[in-house]
């Protein structure tokens, strides 16, 4: 015979408890295109020890004295390039991914969304589910490749965040999926599509990775070798004859020797060599941003054009569109096995 458990005391504020939660986490970005929010976003994003190894004694004083009084006005300009009514382009897209991946889900799971830096935040979105009776929480780092900058940060708020909470949802997080056969799929796909679409056929597409500094990889973050087997199991999946892909790292910053081949120079390069007809695209953004829609469509469009080629493509990121969302989907269905 089942014996009912006993009711809560009538003074007992309610409580809601069973709840499982999923918090998909991108980059960041400011709130709006602007020199003091940009200088806000700036301050925090390079801040992070782990985006800037660089000793805090030496570095604030170049951070507060140089870098914020100078690049917010230019980075502002950039962005309001790119904005649209509804806002930053990875916040807008983030959110649908978000929205897409909760009506594949049910009622079942929360779907929630965050930016490492700027809002909402890892810990106001970790904070609400668990209001919401998110005892268990899924944190999902849309990074394919690993990087202490990227995804070891946000798995590092995320505690700093339960560091805080007397109650403490149980909390897993999303590996990286480099190699996965879910992401080469989606983006075989995705940019197949794209490719077939274009009223030219590229002789040569790069491939542009985020760029981190080289000495990242001399200390054995895995994400040179892990950007570099994306790409060669795109190539060999892509599998285009005639289409020569290139590998690329892209936003150096600073003096410091960064991972190469940089995205500009070999941009330039390859037009003065006699490329005419070129496609660029993104495959370790989960969602265009700043980096893809202002420095490699337009900016890089330029450097090409004025190099010498003359047909040029930067080809979108996976976004919401189905192949993206059904890899989403699979993987955090994945992640989420036993919860649900």
């Amino acid at each position: 015979m089942m014996i009912n458990p006993p009711s809560p005391p009538p003074d007992h504020p309610p409580v809601k408890t069973g709840g499982i939660g999923v918090l998909l986490v991108n980059l960041g970005t400011p709130d709006a295109p602007d020199p003091k929010s940009v200088k806000r976003y700036l301050a925090e994003f390079l801040s992070d020890r782990r985006v800037v190894e660089i000793p805090p004694i030496a570095w604030q004083p170049i951070l507060r004295g140089i870098i914020l009084n100078t690049r917010p006005k230019k980075s502002a300009h950039a962005y309001r390039q790119v904005w649209t009514e509804r806002g930053s382009p990875l916040a807008v897209i983030t959110a649908d991914q978000a929205a897409a991946l909760q009506a594949r889900l049910g009622d079942s799971v929360q779907v929630g969304w965050a930016m490492r830096y700027g809002n909402p935040s890892i810990e106001a979105e970790m904070a609400r589910l668990k209001d919401a009776g998110c005892e268990r929480i899924l944190l999902a780092p849309l990074y394919p490749q690993y990087c202490g900058a990227t995804t070891a940060t946000v798995v590092d708020k995320a505690a700093e965040t339960l560091g805080k909470m007397r109650w403490q949802p149980a909390l897993r997080t999303l590996p990286a999926y480099h190699d996965d056969p879910l992401y080469i799929d989606a983006l075989v796909k995705d940019l197949g599509r794209q490719l077939d679409a274009l009223d030219f056929a590229p002789e040569v597409i790069l491939l542009s990775f985020h760029g981190m500094p080289a000495r990242t990889l001399e200390l054995g973050d895995p994400y040179h070798c892990q950007c570099q087997k994306t790409a060669r199991l795109l190539e060999q999946a892509l599998a285009r004859p005639g289409l020569r892909c290139v590998t690329t790292f892209q936003s150096r910053f600073g003096r410091a020797k960064w991972l190469e081949p940089a995205t500009d120079a070999v941009l330039e390069a390859e037009a003065k060599a006699g490329t005419k007809r070129l496609a660029i695209a993104a495959p370790g953004f989960s969602a265009d941003c700043l980096e893809t829609l202002e420095e490699l469509a337009i900016r890089g469009r330029e450097q090409f054009e004025r190099a010498g080629g003359e047909q040029f493509a930067a080809l979108s990121c996976l976004n919401a569109g189905d192949p993206g969302m059904d890899m989403l989907e699979a993987l955090v269905r994945r992640e989420l096995a036993g919860w649900i």
